[in-house]
């Protein structure tokens, strides 16, 4: 089984990041295909750059000249997933939708830690629309911004602290709202007492499950794109 994990943002560095903890959480036999956008942000941080990234990302998935069984989108809360499925003929899983749905499936209320609070209402907007945004009873930044999660002495702090908050709030699990805090799940399950997921393992998780049990896409809800020249770039039309 091959699963295509397209990191959100132009850095190579978070890439391989997200790259490595997938592969930790693959099964035996599961081979990860990280790719990183051409175009885009190089962090993720808003409306602007998320449908900056969504179109980088579908950009990227239409050229990818390698064989793959499923996609993984290792954004939280960006946009793209919907347009990838109507693109796409395989499972399209969202780190933010995958970590949400096991978060209902171990509790009755969840919460998120993001990076920087200016996130939040993408993040709770996507949750909505995934259907899963009336078991989340807070999305809490932790003041930190994507390119700073590489310290991670720093950002375990920070994310601890943000945590409890949510916790306090009556969350009863937690969920890292982005793909750079890959890796981070176990310490501050540990020091919190409750339940955290990594998306990106969640969806990885989640995409072999679809891609084993011979499950893709509905097309009565992604319909095939329509037919027609588009242009993606001033050089490239379909």
């Amino acid at each position: 089984m091959r699963i295509l994990v397209t990191n959100c943002n132009t850095t190579a560095a978070m890439t391989k990041e997200i790259a490595a903890g997938a592969r930790a959480a693959a099964s035996p036999g599961t081979e990860i295909l990280a790719r990183t956008p051409l175009w885009g942000p190089e962090s993720a941080e808003g409306w602007l750059d998320s449908f900056l990234s969504a179109a980088a990302v579908l950009d990227l998935l239409r050229s990818v000249d390698e064989p793959f069984d499923a996609v993984v989108l290792a954004g939280f809360g960006e946009h793209g997933r919907e347009g990838a499925r109507e693109l796409l003929d395989v499972p399209v899983v969202d780190i933010t939708e995958a970590a949400a749905h096991l978060a209902c499936l171990l509790g009755r209320r969840y919460g998120v830690v993001t990076t920087l609070d200016r996130t939040c209402g993408l993040i709770e907007d996507s949750l909505e629309t995934a259907g899963v945004g009336r078991n989340c009873i807070a999305v809490v930044g932790a003041g930190l911004g994507v390119l700073e999660l590489g310290d991670e002495v720093r950002t375990a702090s920070a994310l601890v602290t943000a945590a409890r908050r949510v916790r306090d709030r009556g969350a009863e699990v937690l969920v890292l709202g982005c793909a750079g805090m890959t890796g981070l799940d176990r310490r501050i399950s540990a020091e919190l007492g409750i339940p955290v997921i990594d998306g990106v393992a969640a969806a990885v998780r989640l995409t072999e499950s679809l891609v084993s049990l011979g499950l893709s896409t509905s097309r009565a809800a992604y319909p095939k794109p329509l037919p027609k020249s588009r242009r993606w770039s001033p050089l490239v039309s379909e």
